[in-house]
């Protein structure tokens, strides 16, 4: 994992206690594309499991995930594509 990854495992494992939580910087495989950092960073993505989503549509379990990582978009997240399942 980068520094990047480890930070946003921090802070979704803080939230949501998940029982099963990866984050992939695939940033990587977008360098050089409009919007992406000079550094290439910034895209990821997140397989959470946690029973906080129980209940929840994909969009509510979305949305939970975007506003708790709010801080990070723009300075470490440019992209994240979450696949969230209630545990």
């Amino acid at each position: 994992m980068s520094v990047r990854s480890d930070k946003i495992h921090a802070i979704l494992t803080q939230a949501f206690q998940p029982s099963s939580l990866q984050v992939e910087d695939e940033s990587w495989k977008h360098a050089g594309h409009a919007g992406a950092k000079e550094s290439g960073g910034g895209h990821f993505v997140v397989h959470i499991t946690a029973a906080a989503f129980s209940g929840k549509s994909r969009i509510a379990c979305h949305r939970m995930i975007n506003h708790t990582l709010k801080g990070e978009f723009g300075e470490v997240i440019h992209a994240l594509s979450i696949h969230a399942k209630s545990a």
